[in-house]
C-alpha cells in the first residue's frame, strides 16, 4: 500500500513539473514568434507600424520571426472582433491600433473598447499630415485653405478611414482652426491609407489626411508634396514642411500607435511582450526603423497605457463634441 501511494506520489510530482516545464516552454515560444493582426489594408499607418517593428524585432534577434495578417472592415472592428473571438488561440498574436480605437468605440462604430483586450503598450507616435498629389495646384496649406473658405463642397479631403474617423477627425481639427466651418468639410472615406492614395491620384478627391510617417514614405517617392503637419514643431525627417501653428492655425495632434493581447492572455505574457518591446527600443536596428518612418517613441507599457488610454476617452471625447461629431 505505502509502495504504490509513494508511486502515486512522485507520478503527481514529476507530472507537475512537467506541466511547470511545458508553461515555461510555451511562455519563451510566445516570444520566439510573433504574428501581428492589422486591422486595416496594406499600405497604412497599421500597416507599416506593425511590419517595422516585426522588422525591428527580427533583425535585432528578439524574435526569430514574424508574419503579418491584414484584417480590414468596420473601421478595425472586423479585426478586434476576430481576436476577441479567437482568444484562446491567439496568445501569439498582436494587434496594432492607434487612436481610432479610441474614436470609434466613442463613436459607436463597433461595440468594443480597449477594455474588452488586453492593452501591451503604446510604442509609437505619429502627427498628421496633408498631402497633395505633385501635379495639384495647391501650392500651400493656406491656397486649400482659401478654396475651402470660398466654396467648402470644392475641397474634396481624403482619408484611409471611416467618417468621423481619426483621418477625418484631424482634418476637421484643421480647417476649424483655419477658421473654417469644420461641420462642411467633405470628407471622402477609403478603407486604408493605400487606397486613400489612390483616390487623390486618380483626382476622386483633393487633398489627402493621413499620418505624417505614411506622407514621408509617399514623398520620398515623388508622388506627393506634404503641405503640412500636425506637429508642435518641424520634423527633422522633412525639414521643409511646416507646422499648422506656425502656419498661424492653433492646432496639433499625435496619434499614438500601440499593440493589444487577446483578452484571455494572461498577466504575466502581456508583461513578457512589454518587456520585449521595451528591450527593442535600445536596439540600432530600431533606431533605423523609426528614423526612417519619422516616428516619435512615446512608450508607454501596461498600467500607463491603460491610464493614457482612459485619458484620451476623456480628451478626444470633447473634441468629437466640439466638432459636431458627438451629441
Amino acid at each position: 500500500m505505502l509502495s504504490r501511494f509513494l508511486s502515486r506520489q512522485r507520478s503527481t510530482l514529476l507530472a507537475a513539473a512537467f506541466a511547470s516545464t511545458l508553461t515555461a516552454g510555451m511562455a519563451q515560444a510566445a516570444n520566439d514568434q510573433i504574428h501581428f493582426l492589422v486591422p486595416g489594408g496594406a499600405g497604412g499607418g497599421w500597416d507599416g507600424t506593425a511590419r517595422g517593428v516585426g522588422e525591428a524585432l527580427t533583425k535585432s534577434g528578439l524574435i526569430e520571426r514574424a508574419s503579418f495578417e491584414n484584417l480590414s472592415g468596420g473601421g478595425g472592428g472586423k479585426a478586434i472582433a476576430n481576436l476577441i473571438e479567437k482568444a484562446d488561440q491567439s496568445h501569439g498574436t498582436l494587434m496594432v491600433n492607434s487612436t481610432p480605437i479610441v474614436i470609434s468605440s466613442l463613436s459607436k462604430v463597433f461595440p468594443q473598447s480597449f477594455r474588452d483586450l488586453k492593452p501591451i503598450a503604446a510604442v509609437v507616435g505619429d502627427y498628421g499630415a496633408f498631402v497633395v498629389p505633385t501635379s495639384s495646384k495647391y501650392m500651400t496649406f493656406q491656397d486649400v485653405i482659401n478654396d475651402f473658405k470660398n466654396d467648402p463642397r470644392s475641397v474634396a479631403v481624403a482619408g484611409g478611414s471611416a467618417r468621423g474617423s481619426m483621418d477625418h477627425l484631424v482634418a476637421a481639427m484643421a480647417f476649424k482652426a483655419a477658421g473654417g466651418d469644420a461641420r462642411r468639410l467633405k470628407y471622402v472615406a477609403y478603407d486604408a491609407g493605400g487606397t486613400a492614395m489612390a483616390g487623390i491620384l486618380s483626382g476622386e478627391a483633393h487633398l489627402l489626411s493621413t499620418g505624417f510617417s505614411e506622407a514621408v514614405v509617399l514623398a520620398n517617392a515623388g508622388e506627393v508634396r506634404i503641405l503640412a503637419i500636425t506637429g508642435d514643431e518641424r520634423s527633422a525627417t522633412a525639414p521643409d514642411v511646416p507646422t499648422l501653428k506656425e502656419l498661424g492655425y492653433d492646432a496639433s495632434f499625435l496619434n499614438w500607435r500601440g499593440f493589444f493581447g487577446a483578452p484571455t492572455l494572461s498577466d504575466e505574457q502581456a508583461d513578457e511582450y512589454a518587456n520585449l518591446l521595451s528591450k527593442m527600443y535600445e536596439t540600432d536596428e530600431w533606431k533605423v526603423v523609426r528614423d526612417r518612418n519619422g516616428w516619435t517613441e512615446v512608450f508607454k507599457p501596461r498600467a500607463d497605457f491603460v491610464a493614457f488610454l482612459e485619458n484620451q476617452e476623456t480628451v478626444i471625447g470633447d473634441l468629437m463634441r466640439e466638432l459636431g461629431f458627438l451629441k
